[in-house]
């Protein structure tokens, strides 16, 4: 990392210098163990011990924060301490790729494939025929493009990427290591005999702007028309993203979360880690879906909260789980009821 002083991060990210501005830093380190040259922040109230005892030379606070005791480092305060080291964050990375410009060998690029000022392609990638990128393009190592393939500005494909044939992608993406953007959609039709045919996935994957798509992730294209991801869309690690389906904006999907054919996520969603969909239903704009739900429904009701296989509305859902908990005493208490009644009869008989 390039020396910056507490100036030039300041006005970076918008905030009030207390301490020396000209003191300068050249790598980021965590609150309880910075050293002397390293950038630091406190965001979380549960770290804040750290605050005072940290040797790191620069530290971003929120400016809310009222100190306990005096601290050596220059403080820089902002309205979020978290958002702006994120922000600082990015900016160093970009500085970074950036930096990467020029074609390593051996490396292949297809004569009618168009690169963009301001390229990078790392040695062992391949571009095929026809393929279109705009300006500030980093391909990297072992990355596979298609035939045709679109692709707009600032994009970043770390290695492995593999984007098919014909795929659209906007400006302002990146996309993780092994990561499947345009593989077949699973379409098989039975047949008379027992046997699955294939059905030909004629279609493309989409992806808009300001997207970023974690490692070994896999989109499969449309069977027809688009698999669509769209702006603003974020995919953690081992996303399995199937035909047809639609991702709303500013959507974010942890982990191993798996979208079924044709499926229409609205905008905002939130999808916890192991979650699921059945095929071709919809989800509402604002939906935040619990870890390892299973959604066999279409969810009408934005800005819901559901949770549990079959998913169902969070309260209700943990009613339901209490009641779950509660049933071995139930089943006793059934079985003493059923003695008592017996009890009675049989004294009722013989009076």
């Amino acid at each position: 990392m390039p020396s910056f002083s507490a100036q030039q991060i300041a006005l970076m990210i918008q905030g009030k210098i207390e301490g020396d501005a000209s003191i300068s830093v050249n790598q980021f380190g965590k609150i309880e163990s910075a050293q002397a040259g390293e950038i630091s922040f406190l965001a979380n109230p549960k770290y804040e011990d750290f605050l005072y005892q940290t040797k790191a030379s620069i530290i971003i606070i929120n400016e809310s924060l009222v100190l306990k005791h005096s601290i050596a480092a220059t403080l820089i305060r902002v309205p979020d301490a978290y958002a702006a080291f994120a922000t600082l964050l990015s900016k160093y990375q970009a500085l970074k790729t950036q930096s990467l410009t020029g074609i390593q060998a051996p490396s292949f690029i297809a004569a009618s494939a168009k690169l963009g000022n301001n390229h990078f392609v790392a040695a062992f990638a391949y571009i095929s025929e026809g393929v279109k990128m705009g300006v500030d393009v980093k391909i990297f190592s072992n990355v596979v493009i298609g035939e045709n393939v679109v692709i707009g500005n600032n994009v970043v494909l770390h290695p492995g990427v593999v984007i098919y044939a014909d795929c659209i992608l906007g400006s302002n993406i990146v996309i993780h290591s092994g990561a499947v953007i345009g593989s077949d959609g699973f379409g098989f039709a039975p047949t008379a005999d027992g046997t699955y045919q294939k059905v030909p996935q004629m279609g493309n994957v989409i992806i808009e702007d300001d997207v970023e798509i974690g490692a070994n992730t896999t989109i499969d294209r449309a069977t027809i028309g688009s698999t669509i991801i769209k702006k603003g869309v974020k995919l953690d690690n081992l996303v399995q993203i199937a035909h047809n389906v639609e991702v709303g904006q500013d959507t974010v999907i942890a982990a191993q979360v798996g979208l079924s054919g044709s499926t229409k996520v609205g905008k905002g969603v939130m999808m916890g880690g192991q979650a699921g969909t059945a095929g071709h239903l919809s989800i509402a704009d604002g939906v935040k879906i619990a870890a390892r739900s299973g959604i066999t429904k279409t969810i009408d009701k934005a800005n819901s909260t559901v949770t549990g296989f079959p998913a169902a509305e969070h309260s209700t859902a943990l009613r339901a789980q209490i009641h779950l908990k509660n049933l071995p005493n139930l089943e006793k208490r059934v079985k003493e009821l059923e003695i008592l009644v017996k009890q009675l009869s049989e004294k009722g008989k013989s009076a």
